[in-house]
């Protein structure tokens, strides 16, 4: 028996990359597989539906069961044909699997609200509304999977102010869905994917990534029944590799009896510190490195 055998999962971004992977992964797990995209360029423009039958082609070739919804995550509608569409087919939904999304580039200070909006609105609006569409099912059912996805951008990027946002509001949306889910038997996590893709063609500096294929084993685990146990997670999957993220902790505390005042702060201040962010050691030895090769030349 496959690993997914009797299930029905909802991909969305479904027509290339990782979407794809994953689509695939589950089908050739079992499950039946309703394959979103939109199939729309890297910039979230010119969409064409053809993208999502190809997938649901290669599918039932390879002897799955595949449907095709060519509808827009960013509108409720969307996400509830998306939704609606697995139920109507398949009598059920076991599974949401939120992929989706665009880039569009651009330092912080030269950011535009069309940079901005399209963004936030395709990463996380679009895993809101499958993940809002899905939940009433899986509470009522006291069973189901949500799983988003998010990037090591959420940590901070550089010149992808609007992606980091969404990818960090994944996760809490992610969590939140977890703890609210919980008493229902429903269980949601997020995947910080390192794979070769349209996007991650553009991510600046040397990084070792794995493929597409790399990344689909692990949400396939997560959407499998042993792995009910698991939720409000953040992995990694890149290449051989799989680990799993922090959960966000008070690290350090000062205290005093009544209010502070700035002064008392900045001379106790090192009691509580900072915690610094990785990406900014990074950036200073790409600074450095940077500095050296133009001193030697």
């Amino acid at each position: 028996m496959g690993y997914l055998d009797g299930k029905t999962i909802a991909v969305t971004g479904a027509g290339r990359g990782i979407g794809r992977a994953v689509a695939m992964g589950c089908a050739a797990a079992g499950a039946n597989v309703v394959v979103n995209d939109f199939g729309v360029g890297i910039d979230g423009n010119d969409p064409d539906s053809e993208v999502a039958n190809s997938v649901v082609a290669e599918i039932e070739a390879a002897g799955g069961t595949a449907v095709a919804v060519a509808d827009s995550v960013t509108t409720m509608a969307g996400g509830e044909r998306i939704v609606r569409t697995a139920v109507d087919t398949y009598g059920s939904i076991d599974g949401v699997v939120c992929v989706a999304g665009i880039l569009r580039e651009r330092m912080l200070f030269n950011m535009a609200e069309e940079e901005w909006d399209p963004v936030i609105e395709t990463h996380l609006k679009g895993t809101f509304t499958v993940f809002r569409a899905a939940a009433p099912i899986m509470r009522e059912q006291k069973s189901g999977t949500m799983i988003g996805f998010t990037s090591g951008a959420f940590a901070g990027s550089v010149a992808q102010a609007n992606y980091s946002a969404a990818k960090g509001g994944i996760v809490s949306l992610v969590r939140s869905a977890a703890v609210g889910m919980y008493k229902y038997g429903v269980t949601a996590n997020c995947i910080a994917p390192v794979a070769k893709s349209r996007m991650s063609a553009n991510v600046p500096g040397e990084l070792t990534m794995g493929e597409p294929e790399d990344v689909a084993p692990m949400v396939v685990y997560l959407l499998g029944d042993k792995a009910r146990h698991v939720t409000g997670q953040v992995y990694t999957a890149n290449d051989g590799i799989i680990a799993v993220w922090n959960q966000p902790a008070e690290v350090r505390q000062m205290h005093k009896d009544g209010r502070w005042t700035p002064e008392e702060i900045a001379e106790r201040f090192d009691e509580v510190g900072q915690e610094r962010q990785p990406m900014l050691d990074r950036l200073d030895a790409m600074a450095k490195a940077a500095a050296e090769k133009k001193s030697e030349g």
